[in-house]
């Protein structure tokens, strides 16, 4: 798929009297890594959720190259190549790791998950090579026919982030994704990011690591209370104090 920009432009989020999203405006460009940070309560997830269809904002716009897709769902937004992670693991239990992974190439532009039903599927082919590719990407082959149920955290990450591949997203948003990753499980996934963003993928990144966005990100903003207050090359960004006060690093 074509390299896209994911746009906030004004994006307000409500629950009750609490604004949990503040008129955000937020860009991220293809090719690039952006980090989004800050204190717990924030509004980072929340405003995950209003860029990936799980909540749909109250007011402002969310774009997709260009494309206005406020107003869709979460499985519209991720046929028009826009995928994410989830802070709390969301693995299906039941399944094997390919088959977890087979979900997302289902859900992939052009897919049908007609597959999935075991109903005749003209895209199989399509969706076996799709899954094939994540597991190769994230290590998971030797995995494949293993049942996700007694796998560790850090595995069960991969395969949520496979299963994200697998759907040929153009924009990637990753909620804390070292969570739970050992050292070699966090440089590996370094490596990953580092070069599907060199492939022309957007992503978007919310991670509590510090060293781990300081090595990741090109561009980091920074939430509290619902709004952006900074934002730039993650090296200055990093190194303000007033920052790392805020997000609790000093």
């Amino acid at each position: 798929m074509k390299a896209a920009r994911l746009t906030a432009r004004g994006v307000v989020r409500r629950f009750g009297g609490v604004v949990a999203v503040d008129g955000v405006d937020l860009s991220v460009p293809p090719g690039r890594i952006t980090a989004l940070v800050g204190p717990n309560g924030a509004g980072k997830s929340t405003l995950f959720d209003c860029l990936s269809g799980t909540l749909r904002p109250d007011a402002g716009r969310v774009l997709l190259g260009g494309r206005d897709i406020a107003s869709l769902p979460d499985y519209g937004r991720a046929r028009l190549g826009l995928a994410r992670t989830f802070q709390q693991l969301s693995i299906f239990p039941g399944l094997t790791v390919a088959e977890n992974v087979r979900i997302g190439a289902e859900g992939r532009p052009g897919g049908t998950l007609r597959g999935l039903a075991g109903l005749p599927d003209p895209g199989r082919a399509a969706a076996a090579a799709a899954t094939d590719r994540a597991l190769r990407l994230t290590g998971l082959t030797a995995l494949r026919d293993h049942p996700v149920s007694d796998l560790p955290t850090g595995t069960l990450r991969m395969v949520e982030l496979a299963r994200a591949l697998a759907s040929a997203p153009r924009v990637l948003l990753l909620d804390e994704p070292a969570a739970g990753l050992d050292a070699a499980e966090a440089a590996r996934l370094a490596a990953m990011l580092r070069a599907l963003a060199a492939e022309g993928m957007a992503l978007l990144l919310v991670e509590h690591d510090v060293d781990l966005v300081a090595e990741l990100a090109d561009t980091v903003c920074v939430m509290a209370a619902g709004r952006v207050v900074a934002r730039g090359p993650a090296a200055s960004v990093l190194a303000d104090p007033e920052v790392g006060a805020l997000w609790g690093k000093a």
